[in-house]
């Protein structure tokens, strides 16, 4: 089977950072990507965890877009413009996708 060449980049953010986020994305022309809910970590600033939080407002999120290698540096501008200011972690890896058309 064929696989083609694209970019998984995953952004890990506060929960009420995500709407400003996939609003960037939107601009960016970036028409897919997945939310997924962080339980906790360990980080620059110490060990958190979800536990004992009453909303899902203040939480963290990993947002993860698989994109062709072209329409990365347009992402990455999408999404530094949020996280420069706030928490939040962007990772780039090389993948292999089955339907290049899809991306």
């Amino acid at each position: 089977m064929q696989t083609h060449l694209a970019k998984r980049v995953e952004i890990t953010i506060e929960q009420v950072m995500l709407n400003r986020l996939t609003d960037a994305l939107e601009k960016a022309d970036v028409t897919g990507w997945s939310v997924l809910p962080v339980q906790g970590g360990s980080g620059r600033s110490g060990t958190w965890s979800r536990e004992g939080q009453v909303s899902r407002g203040t939480g963290m999120v990993q947002v993860v877009c698989l994109v062709r290698p072209e329409k990365l540096d347009q992402l990455l501008d999408a999404a530094f413009s949020v996280v420069k200011r706030h928490i939040g972690v962007v990772c780039v890896t090389d993948a292999q996708v089955l339907r290049a058309e899809r991306f």
